[in-house]
């Protein structure tokens, strides 16, 4: 059968920025082991499935890198309301997606589409010896929700970071990963994501870690509304907002690829 196939650069304005992310339109649930084969064959962070709900403007969404499915993914459900809004032509500001971490809505202002998303505050933590290994320059602070939050001295830092893979595949933090951030030059602060085993090592934009980085940050400036800069290569911009029990994670997207998938 024929299912539309898009990849989406998130969190960017321009092509080739971003996270890339895959979107499959179905209609009806494929067994995981083949949400899991074709999220493989797509070869990127994350495939987001997108099934319609009972509603107008609902959705089921299930997230898949190559190897695991996951809870949470931002740039993936990001990329899954642009194509809903922008190629499916849905003419509402609102989308809610029924999903493994509960409801997840995503409004549209203009091209700015805006992700509300469960926070996830750290707690203090012990870091274990083989991250500290791994990361080479030691954080200033450890803290832990689902992925560990590595807080650096400053930007530079953050963005010289050569962490060794070798050594940071030994350890199994699966579906969590590594969070290094510190304050930023030109935004509230800055960050880069590892995921150690899996087939993308650095992640180039990842909202679900800001369900973290936005309550820890906004706690240290004492301010709600942050902005926020993933300093990987292809690099991504983030808006955000402390809504307490929950973050606002705002972004906007670029198409890279419509096709069709054949099962």
């Amino acid at each position: 059968m024929p299912f539309p196939l898009y990849q989406v650069d998130s969190f960017t304005d321009t092509l080739f920025g971003g996270n890339p992310a895959a979107v499959c339109l179905l209609q009806a649930w494929l067994p995981d082991d083949v949400l899991r084969k074709i999220a493989c064959e797509n070869c990127l962070a994350e495939t987001a499935f997108v099934l319609p709900g009972p509603a107008v403007g609902e959705y089921d969404i299930r997230w898949f890198t190559p190897e695991i499915e996951m809870d949470l993914c931002g740039h993936a459900t990001l990329a899954a309301a642009h194509v809903i809004f922008h190629h499916c032509k849905f003419s509402g500001n609102q989308l809610v997606f029924n999903s493994a971490s509960g409801l997840l809505t995503v409004n549209r202002s203009g091209n700015l589409l805006t992700l509300d998303f469960p926070a996830r505050m750290p707690v203090a933590a012990t870091l274990p010896e083989i991250i500290a290994d791994g990361m080479g320059i030691q954080p200033l602070e450890v803290w832990k929700a689902r992925d560990y939050v590595l807080v650096y001295d400053c930007e530079a830092t953050v963005r010289a970071l050569q962490p060794d893979r070798s050594v940071l595949d030994q350890i199994n933090l699966d579906p969590g990963g590594i969070i290094a951030t510190a304050k930023g030059d030109t935004v509230d602060f800055v960050s880069r994501f590892f995921t150690p085993q899996a087939s993308i090592f650095e992640d180039p934009v990842t909202g679900s870690a800001h369900c973290s980085l936005i309550p820890y940050w906004s706690q240290q400036f004492n301010k709600k509304e942050l902005t926020a800069l993933q300093v990987s290569e292809r690099t991504g911009k983030l808006f955000c907002t402390n809504a307490g029990e929950r973050v606002l994670i705002a972004g906007t997207c670029v198409t890279y690829l419509q096709a069709t998938l054949y099962i």
